[in-house]
């Protein structure tokens, strides 16, 4: 009986089909049927291939910068096969491949800049290793979605150093902001007592024109000037006495 057997490919996967040790084809997601009798001629087999986006940790390697500092970085990949034969064919293993190739990629990157260029944008670093990646790693199947610094690891001298610097900055990044603040506050106290002393003006100006365009408002405005005055004990005024009472003589 040469009876074939059946295999179920998940939409996750894809099947590399060969027969008799040569490849045939690529199988998509389904049930298939192959032949893998001891009695048949022909002996098919399937290689299954996850197509599904992963991720692989290139952890700490030591790296000497472009003015000699010991580096440890370790980058986080995201990956997908997009071409199963070429992933099956060109490389032993894909997966230790773009391990090797991303620590290549990386050494390469940090080997020509100083420590201070690469402190200035860890971005930078993620941006070159995966765009270094693209082109090698399609050769062999391989989509490389992301390469981003997980980790960058200093001497124990220089991190302590680092982070003086560090805390130093916290601490005056947070000096400046209350300054900011205090400053802010005071211009708005400011603009708060320069509205309050225009709408006075204001208001002055126009009550002014108001008497001037009204004698009655006016006359009302004394009258009730001088009620204060005499409100005060010790004050004595006259008003429209002069005739009445005659000028002190000079002496």
């Amino acid at each position: 009986m040469n009876s074939p057997t059946e295999i179920i490919i998940n939409e996750t996967q894809r099947g590399a089909l060969y027969e008799n040790g040569a490849f045939k084809q690529i199988l998509k997601p389904g049930r298939h049927k192959i032949l893998n009798s001891a009695w048949s001629k022909i002996k098919q087999t399937v290689t299954l291939v996850d197509v599904r986006t992963r991720s692989l940790t290139i952890k700490g390697q030591e790296i000497l910068t472009a003015d000699k500092v010991a580096v440890g970085v370790s980058i986080l990949v995201n990956y997908r096969v997009v071409d199963v034969k070429a992933a099956l064919h060109e490389v032993e293993s894909y997966p230790d491949r773009i391990y090797e190739d991303v620590q290549l990629s990386t050494r390469r990157f940090l080997a020509a800049r100083t420590l201070d260029q690469i402190l200035k944008d860890r971005n930078e670093i993620s941006n070159a290793v995966r765009e270094d990646m693209r082109e090698e790693a399609a050769r062999y199947g391989i989509e490389v979605s992301r390469a981003d610094v997980k980790d960058l690891i200093f001497p124990g001298k220089l991190r302590e150093i680092m982070n003086l610097v560090l805390e130093t900055e916290r601490q005056s990044e947070a000096k400046l902001i209350e300054a900011r603040k205090t400053a802010e506050a005071e211009m708005i106290k400011a603009r708060g007592e320069q509205e309050s002393m225009n709408a006075k003006l204001e208001a002055d100006r126009a009550f002014a024109e108001l008497l001037a365009s009204s004698p009655a408002l006016l006359r009302l405005k004394e009258l009730e000037t001088l009620q204060k005055i005499a409100e005060k004990p010790g004050n004595n005024f006259y008003i429209g006495l002069g005739d009445i009472i005659p000028p002190v003589a000079k002496k």
